[in-house]
C-alpha cells in the first residue's frame, strides 16, 4: 500500500472508530446511568468480582494470536484457520475449567451467587473466540466502518436486554444479561459482515510461526491484565462489593473517555505502522503525533473532570454514589499519566519487538505489586492513588527502549506532551473555582465545560502549539475527503 494511501486509510479509519466508540460507548454510559440509578452498588460489585478470573481466561483464549493475525506482514487462508481452531479449542478448555472451578471463587469471596455468575459469563469465552479472525482481518485492512455497525447493532440490542431485566426486578442478572447478550450479538453482526468461512485445515508449523510474536504479546497482556485486575480482586476480598462498585463508578467516565480518544488512535496506528515497520522514521512520526494528539485531546478533558467530579456523580447517578467521586478524580490523573506508556508499547510491538515489552512488564510489576500491598492495608483510595503514580513510573520505564528502538527519546517526548498538559492544568484550576458559583447544577456544569474547553482551545491556537495546527489541518482532510 503506498505511503499516501496508508496515510487517508488511516485518518478515515481513525474517524470511524471514533464514531463507533463514541456513539456505542454514549449508548452504554447512558444506560449504565439508567442502570445505577435502578441497582444498587452491590450488585454491580459482585458481577466486578468476576472481571479477574474472565478477563484473564480472555488473554489466554486470544493467546495473542490475533494480534499476531494484523502483525504479519503476508497472511493466506491457513494462517486464518489455525487461529479460528486453535482458538476455539482453546476456549472451550477454558471454560471447562472455569465452570468446575465457579464453586471455589464463589468460596474465595464468601459470595454463593458468584457461581451461576461465572459459569454464565464464562460462556462469552465461545462468542470472542468466533468472530476473533473477522477482527483480525478487519484491523489489517484498516476497515473500521465494519467495527462501527457491529458495535452499534449489539450495543443497542443489549442496551434493551440489560434495561428490561433491570425493570423487571432481575437485580445482579440484569448486568449478566447485557453483557452476554452483547457478545451474543457481535459475533452474528461480525459474521454478517465480514464474509469469511473456516475451512477444515490446521498447521502446527503456522501455529508455531504465529506464536513467535504472539507468545510475547501474549505474555505482556496476561501479565499486565492480572495486575490490573488483581486491584479489583484484593477489593473484593479485603472490603465489601459496593467498595469495589465505587471504586469502577469512578473509573467509569474517565476509562471512556480514554478509550474512545486514546484507544481509538492506538487501534487504528497499530496495523498502520506494521506496515512502516521497516521504516523507522515513520514510524517516529506517527507514534510522536499519536502522542501529542492523545494528551491534546484528552488531557483537558481529564483536567475538567477531576474539576468537577462531585457535580458530575450527583447528576448523574445520585447521592447513593458520592463515594465513587474521589476515586473518579484520582482515575483521572491515572489515564493521563498513561497515554505516555501506551503510545511507546504500541510502537514497540507495531515493529515486531513485543520480547522488549514484555521483559519491561518483569521490571515493572514488582513495584506495582508492591505498592498495591502496602495501599491495600490503608484503603481502596490508597489504592487508586498508588495506582496513579505507578502509572507515572510505568510511563517512564516504557518510554526508555525507543530512544534506540525509533530514536524517540523520552525528554522529546515529554517536550512535546507537556504544553498540553500545562493549559490543561490551568483550565481546569479555572473551572474548580468556577465550581463555587451557587446556580443550577446542570446550567453550572455546561458553563464550566464550555469555559474550559474554550480556553482550552483559545489559548492552543494563540501559542501556536503543533498538535493542535496537526488536528486542525487533519479534521479538515477527512472532511474534503
Amino acid at each position: 500500500m503506498e505511503t499516501g494511501e496508508l496515510k487517508r486509510k488511516t485518518i478515515a479509519g481513525a474517524f470511524w472508530q471514533l464514531g463507533q466508540k463514541f456513539t456505542t460507548q454514549l449508548v452504554g454510559f447512558v444506560v449504565s446511568v439508567v442502570l445505577a440509578r435502578l441497582l444498587s452498588p452491590d450488585d454491580f460489585g459482585i458481577v466486578a468480582m468476576t472481571s479477574i478470573f474472565l478477563t484473564i481466561a480472555g488473554v489466554f483464549a486470544d493467546s495473542g494470536l490475533g494480534t499476531s493475525l494484523v502483525q504479519k506482514k503476508d497472511i493466506d487462508h491457513l494462517d486464518n484457520n489455525t487461529v479460528f481452531f486453535f482458538g476455539l479449542g482453546l476456549s472451550s478448555l477454558l471454560y471447562v475449567v472455569l465452570f468446575f472451578c465457579a464453586p471455589l471463587i464463589a468460596k474465595l469471596y464468601d459470595t454463593p451467587q458468584l457461581t451461576s455468575l461465572v459459569r454464565v459469563l464464562g460462556l462469552s469465552l465461545f462468542l470472542s473466540s468466533i468472530s476473533s479472525v473477522q477482527s483480525s482481518l478487519i484491523s489489517r485492512r484498516l476497515d473500521f466502518q465494519k467495527f462501527f455497525y457491529v458495535s452499534l447493532v449489539s450495543t443497542i440490542v443489549s442496551a434493551l436486554v440489560g434495561l428490561t431485566m433491570a425493570l423487571k426486578g432481575c437485580g445482579v442478572w440484569a448486568l449478566v444479561g447485557q453483557g452476554l447478550t452483547r457478545s451474543f450479538v457481535s459475533v452474528i453482526t461480525m459474521n454478517r459482515i465480514v464474509r469469511w468461512v473456516p475451512r477444515l485445515e490446521f498447521s502446527f508449523e503456522r501455529l508455531k510461526a504465529l506464536y513467535a510474536f504472539g507468545l510475547n504479546y501474549m505474555g505482556t497482556t496476561l501479565i499486565g491484565t492480572f495486575f490490573n485486575e488483581l486491584r479489583g480482586f484484593l477489593i473484593g476480598v479485603k472490603y465489601q462489593p459496593a467498595d469495589l462498585a465505587y471504586y469502577n463508578r469512578g473509573e467509569s467516565i474517565p476509562r471512556l473517555i480514554n478509550d474512545n480518544i486514546t484507544g481509538t488512535i492506538s487501534g487504528v496506528l497499530f496495523p498502520a505502522i506494521s506496515r512502516l515497520q521497516d521504516d523507522k522514521r515513520a514510524v517516529k512520526t506517527s507514534i510522536r503525533r499519536s502522542m501529542m494528539t492523545s494528551t491534546f485531546l484528552v488531557a483537558p478533558l481529564m483536567f475538567l473532570l477531576l474539576a468537577t467530579a462531585g457535580n458530575v456523580i450527583e447528576l448523574l447517578y445520585t447521592e447513593k454514589w458520592a463515594m465513587a467521586i474521589p476515586f473518579m478524580q484520582v482515575v483521572s490523573l491515572n489515564y493521563l499519566f498513561s497515554i505516555v506508556g501506551s503510545a511507546n508499547l504500541q510502537a514497540m510491538n507495531a515493529i515486531g519487538r513485543s520480547d522488549i515489552t514484555l521483559k519491561l512488564e518483569f521490571i515493572k510489576k514488582p513495584v506495582y505489586l508492591g505498592m498495591l500491598l502496602y495501599t491495600m492495608t490503608i484503603s481502596p483510595l490508597a489504592m487508586a492513588i498508588g495506582n496513579a503514580v505507578y502509572a507515572l513510573y510505568g510511563a517512564t520505564v516504557n518510554a526508555l527502549p525507543n530512544k534506540k528502538l525509533i530514536g524517540y527519546s523520552y525528554m522529546e517526548q515529554l517536550k512535546d506532551i507537556l504544553p498540553q498538559i500545562a493549559i490543561a492544568a490551568l483550565s481546569g484550576c479555572i473551572v474548580y473555582a468556577m465550581g463555587k458559583l451557587q446556580i443550577n447544577l446542570i446550567i453550572l456544569l455546561i458553563l464550566q465545560y464550555l469555559a474550559g474547553i474554550g480556553l482550552y482551545a483559545v489559548t492552543s491556537k494563540i501559542l501556536h502549539l503543533e498538535c493542535y495546527r496537526y488536528f486542525i489541518v487533519t479534521v479538515k482532510d477527512f472532511i474534503k475527503k
